[in-house]
């Protein structure tokens, strides 16, 4: 007891270091808050306000008050700080595994491998050509070969943290300009890491023998983690998620994989990112993982690491020409070579320059790797002092503020070139990444959202990235006189997460046995909110995902006699809002789950499909929906145009056997039409991957007549929901049920239809100057 009181409230210091500590922390958060307030307007992200409010806080300004320095600095606290810090980069890089986009990495790993090594490569020759006047300007007496290595790896490395937090306060997280900057700071850092850890292996046989054991040990993990996960998700299947026994386990060894590495004298941040790259992402355990560390990362770790980065910092050591001269020339040394770097190799890969300018900005930014190079413990090399960790430690906190500042700035710049452009599906070629998201209210939902992901990640060459939005309405506020230890799990003072009840379970597990029959990683969100603001939710969610389609159930269900029943009218209204002001092309399914479309995957029954085509933007856009579910094994489609009889129709065949076609009319969205049909035609039809017929009628009556026809034949019906004009063979009835299906879409969705095919229908993305969700409560 005596040692715990004399280790945790020292005589010679006034206050208690851990107290300091935490106080530092408390602080750091309230500032950078206050900071983030004042700059988010002008677009700058979280790091730049948090590394800002560290620099307020410590020495620089605020502890140069005497007692508030004597509360914050005391040698005991720098203590508590790195270990501190040191449990924090265990969690951060774990995450920063576990969030990779590893199908987007993998894709892209060769352009993100170059630009990566391209600044890499060249800030290291700049490093070691100017390290003689670095070490001139510092006065290092000794160990010179190791002091330049150093200043090469802090030149040559991007902080991927950093990097991550960056990129996701801007919103280009989603963006293909995002995530290839994240991933060639991942390979930069990574490869920083390993070559720093290589360099100390061959001083000894010794150090070699560490490293091999670090490499074992890391890969028995990853190993351990492959059973251990499916066994936990196996044990524990009630519950939405793995309880907190499971999760403190999985965090205990990697606490020991951490303390295995660092104890053999390297650096655990690149063992414990690939235990998180390589831990399972099928069921509730990874789920659980990422909810509980997500929230507490973004939101209290991280603004309190890169706090402390910035208390650090220390302006009273740059009191000198010489220290002034070596910031600088770091500073310039590191911008300039990244900026020369990059820009050729995107020169080389044919990207543009302005996105080649800002991945070099991106690229400059420092503050993780960079800090494990540097926070060093004192004296422990001949050249290490107070004053040299205080010039670099500035270097590397001005690179990321100048380097975070002016990346906000372009950003901002570039909001347009940056913005999203695959709004839909028309022009979205059909072997690039397809981003969509199907909504769902509750578990009945479930199984029609994901028969379409299904169909269109059937394809081996199709990259789907798909999001499963769980709509919940937030109830109203119910009055009690129970105290709070009174309420039932679930009432007045239960948290968000419980909103949803069963349907969260239903959903999760429907979603797991998805993802282990298909493959295909479902990213599963929450929205809760009131019907009248829960397309707000849905529209949004959209924007920042980068959605191309958005799935929306029908506001009816079928029950199992086959007969459709309305559900809640709040869902009908939320269809008609989202359709309103979706930034993306709209899809409703009228999911008929007993007799209409299945999930193909797994299906030993091959789904009957067909694509309505009458003409007009939103049938165009059906077509190009077409193109993704017919290359699915388990899907046979076919492509039914509808013709006025008036109309005179050729076709013909050219020397390479493709498809021409011909109308015998001038009007501008035929033409749009035929090209499409064209298109559609000489990839898909000419190759066999789906079928064509032409149904000719004079009016609307020989259409009902002939959708009568197929009402048996086929499981889902895809039709645009109009922008046609005035078409007689469209008009089929005097009124409308559903007007957000359009006149077709409403007449398969109705009872007089009598037909057991699920339908879906397509509103192509409508381009309004108007965004404000404002008029629709």
């Amino acid at each position: 007891m005596d040692i715990i009181h004399k280790r945790l409230c020292l005589d010679q210091y006034s206050f208690n270091p851990l107290v300091t500590a935490l106080t530092q922390t408390s602080c750091i958060l309230a500032i950078s808050h206050f900071f983030h307030l004042l700059l988010k307007p002008v677009g700058q992200p979280g790091p730049v306000a948090q590394v800002l409010a560290g620099v307020v806080l410590g020495p620089s300004v605020l502890c140069r008050i005497h007692h508030i320095r004597e509360f914050f600095i005391q040698p005991t606290s720098a203590d508590y700080y790195q270990f501190f810090s040191y449990l924090f980069e265990i969690i951060f890089m774990f995450l920063i595994g576990l969030e990779t986009d590893i199908s987007f990495s993998k894709c892209n790993l060769y352009v993100a491998s170059i630009i990566a090594y391209s600044g890499l490569i060249l800030n290291s020759i700049l490093g070691a050509a100017l390290s003689p006047l670095f070490i001139k300007l510092l006065r290092i007496p000794d160990k010179k070969i190791q002091f330049a290595t150093i200043i090469m790896m802090i030149l040559a490395n991007s902080a991927s943290l950093v990097v991550i937090r960056l990129v996701a306060d801007l919103k280009l997280d989603t963006s293909d300009v995002g995530r290839l900057a994240v991933t060639s700071s991942l390979v930069n850092e990574m490869s920083c890491v390993l070559v720093a850890s290589l360099y100390q292996a061959v001083g000894s046989w010794k150090s070699f023998s560490f490293l091999f054991l670090t490499f074992l040990v890391t890969g028995s993990l990853i190993g351990l983690n492959q059973y251990l996960a499916l066994w936990i998700n196996k044990s524990d299947r009630e519950n939405k998620y793995v309880g907190n026994a499971y999760v403190s386990f999985i965090f205990f060894l990697i606490l020991v994989l951490s303390f295995i590495v660092e104890t053999c004298g390297y650096s655990s941040t690149i063992s414990c990112f690939f235990v998180g790259l390589m831990f399972p992402r099928k069921g509730k355990t990874c789920r659980t993982l990422l909810s509980k560390l997500s929230y507490l990362v973004h939101n209290f770790l991280l603004p309190i690491y890169f706090g402390y980065i910035g208390f650090q910092f220390d302006v009273n050591y740059l009191n000198s020409i010489a220290t002034i001269i070596t910031v600088v020339v770091m500073i310039l040394l590191n911008f300039g070579g990244k900026l020369v770097s990059t820009l050729a190799a995107c020169h080389y890969l044919k990207i543009p320059l302005n996105e080649g300018f800002m991945f070099s900005l991106i690229l400059s930014l420092k503050g993780h790797f960079d800090l494990q190079l540097i926070n060093v413990e004192p004296n422990s090399r001949l050249w290490w002092n107070p004053y040299v960790h205080s010039v670099l430690l500035s270097t590397v906190v001005l690179d990321t503020v100048i380097g975070g500042i002016i990346v906000a700035f372009t950003v901002k710049r570039e909001e347009k070139s940056l913005s999203h452009k695959q709004t839909s599906l028309e022009l979205h070629d059909p072997e690039s990444e397809l981003r969509i998201l199907a909504c769902t209210y509750g578990s009945r939902h479930s199984s029609g959202a994901l028969g379409l992901i299904s169909a269109l990640g059937g394809s081996k060459r199709a990259i789907v990235t798909p999001y499963l939005m769980h709509l919940v309405e937030l109830p109203e506020k119910r009055k009690t006189n129970l105290m709070y230890h009174q309420l039932a799990e679930g009432d007045q003072y239960s948290d968000e997460d419980d909103y949803g009840g069963d349907d969260v379970v239903e959903i999760n597990d429907a979603v797991d046995t998805f993802t282990s029959e298909t493959k295909i990683l479902i990213n599963i969100v929450k929205a809760v909110s009131s019907f009248a603001s829960l397309y707000e939710d849905v529209c949004t969610g959209a924007e920042d995902r980068r959605i191309s389609i958005i799935f929306l159930p029908f506001h009816k269900h079928q029950r199992i006699d086959g007969n459709m029943e309305i559900d809640k009218e709040g869902i009908r209204a939320t269809n008609q809002r989202v359709l309103r002001h979706a930034p993306c092309s709209v899809g409703i399914l009228v999911d008929r789950t007993v007799t209409g479309f299945q999930q193909p995957h797994g299906s030993n029954s091959v789904q009957h499909v067909a694509t309505l085509f009458f003409g007009g933007p939103d049938d165009r856009e059906a077509l190009a929906f077409s193109k993704w579910i017919s290359s699915h094994p388990q899907v046979n489609l076919t492509l039914i145009r509808f013709l006025p009889v008036r109309e005179q129709i050729s076709g013909s065949h050219n020397q390479d056997n493709e498809f021409l076609l011909t109308v015998s009319t001038s009007n501008s969205q035929t033409v749009i039409d035929n090209a499409s049909l064209v298109e559609f035609y000489n990839r898909y039809i000419a190759s066999g991957k789906a079928n064509y017929t032409e149904k000719h009628v004079s009016n609307g009556g020989e259409t009902v007549a002939a959708l009568t026809e197929l009402r048996k034949v086929y499981s889902l019906i895809i039709v645009g929901k109009g922008g046609r004009g005035n078409s007689s063979i469209t008009t089929l009835s005097d009124w409308e049920e559903c007007p957000e299906l359009g006149t077709v879409g409403d007449f398969l969705a109705s009872t007089d239809f009598n037909t057991n095919a699920s339908i879906l229908v397509i509103q192509k993305h409508q381009h309004t100057t108007d965004d404000s969700f404002r008029g629709d409560h």
